[in-house]
């Protein structure tokens, strides 16, 4: 820890990177979960292919996926969207059947009552049906963003990844960075699935009536 209050200037940019290249993912992740959720609720052919393959996608190798981001697409090796882009796809292998579940576990007179009211199927998914899901959507978001923040780390075995930093210049120089690096990432992780954990509450106060 006296590393960190040694280096703090240092130590708040490799928290800023580390942040972006977590929350980053997670946000794009949760944008095309939320569609492809949706489409696998309502359809048994999607729905065979879409789930497996997000369990196919998350057993690929972190650091394999970002080794080979630049062949794929033609970025630079020090770009950070080879960190951005595989976290995503980790984000939306995690969110996708969770999404899917709590769309189809909506009780279906809550949908007829919400179509009996005139409300259009665009309508009703975005005031209706989706805020039913937010529970378990909450609970994968904050699944992927441990996840992440914890994965971050080994782009800095290519020039990238927040704190991954500290764990390879400390296991070569200096113990005290690996340390640093491991409580940052914890306390970091612990953070994060506080303050989403709260939204979750601020998002579902029919949950709280409820109990």
């Amino acid at each position: 820890m006296t590393w960190i209050f040694e280096n703090w200037d240092k130590f708040l940019e490799l928290t800023a990177v580390h942040l972006r290249l977590a929350v980053v993912p997670v946000l794009i992740g949760l944008v095309i979960s939320i569609p492809l959720g949706w489409v696998a609720s309502r359809s048994r052919v999607a729905s065979a292919v879409l789930l497996p393959l997000s369990n196919i996608l998350y057993t690929i190798p972190s650091l394999a996926m970002i080794v080979i981001m630049p062949a794929l697409i033609g970025s630079k090796i020090l770009d950070e969207i080879n960190v951005v882009i595989p976290l995503a796809i980790y984000t939306v292998a995690l969110l996708i059947r969770g999404i899917s579940d709590a769309l189809r576990a909506v009780p279906g007179h809550v949908v007829a009552a919400a179509t009996a009211m005139g409300f259009r199927p665009l309508r009703r998914f975005i005031t209706v049906e989706f805020p039913l899901a937010v529970p378990v959507t909450i609970a994968g978001l904050r699944v992927a963003m441990v996840s992440n923040i914890s994965m971050v780390s080994i782009g800095a075995l290519v020039g990238l990844g927040g704190y991954g930093q500290l764990f390879i210049e400390g296991y070569q120089s200096n113990q005290d960075k690996v340390w640093a690096g491991l409580i940052a990432t914890i306390v970091l992780a612990l953070i994060a699935d506080t303050l989403l954990q709260v939204a979750g509450r601020v998002l579902t106060p029919w949950v709280r009536a409820g109990r």
